[in-house]
């Protein structure tokens, strides 16, 4: 499918089997990583200090895997979830190879399952299987993550407030 195909979907747009290369890459700096792991509050010196990574065998800083986490889920929103109502979870979440600072993450989804919601008539379920890798194609994480998606028709009105215009 072309990038444009996959904007805007709902519930019944969706097959499974179908495979989402995301439109948006990320090369990751040193300053997206540190800023990240303090965010988050993770103390670990292999996301702050090039010389434990170097001394732990590391070619560079590794990314903190919860940044690489929310990257590639990230890149998958614009693509697959706009109208998403919730998220219910990641699973099976493998991180089969580190991601480094100067690395650009790619990702690429697939619809592997979709059902009616059995509370919501107008929510289905969808599971993607989504996969992350650097510029060698190097796979660094690979998930499921599990959404309530909305059905067409059903998702809330977003409405926007009239501008505000200068009384002068």
């Amino acid at each position: 499918m072309t990038v444009a195909e996959w904007r805007d979907r709902f519930f019944e747009d969706f097959s499974v089997g179908d495979v989402c290369q995301h439109r948006n890459a990320r090369t990751v700096t040193s300053y997206d990583n540190m800023l990240f792991t303090l965010l988050s509050q993770n103390p670990a010196p292999l996301h702050l200090n090039h010389h434990f990574a170097a001394a732990a065998g590391h070619e560079r800083v590794p990314l903190n895997s919860t940044f690489t986490l929310a990257l590639v889920t990230g890149q998958s929103v614009g693509d697959l979830t706009p109208n998403v109502m919730t998220n219910l979870g990641w699973s099976d979440v493998r991180l089969p190879a580190p991601a480094y600072e100067g690395d650009t993450i790619y990702s690429q989804s697939e619809v592997t399952g979709l059902r009616d919601s059995s509370r919501r008539p107008e929510i289905g379920i969808m599971s993607l299987k989504t996969i992350g890798h650097t510029q060698e194609g190097k796979i660094v994480i690979e998930f499921i993550r599990t959404v309530m998606i909305y059905k067409r028709g059903r998702a809330p009105a977003i409405t926007r407030p009239e501008p505000i215009h200068n009384q002068a």
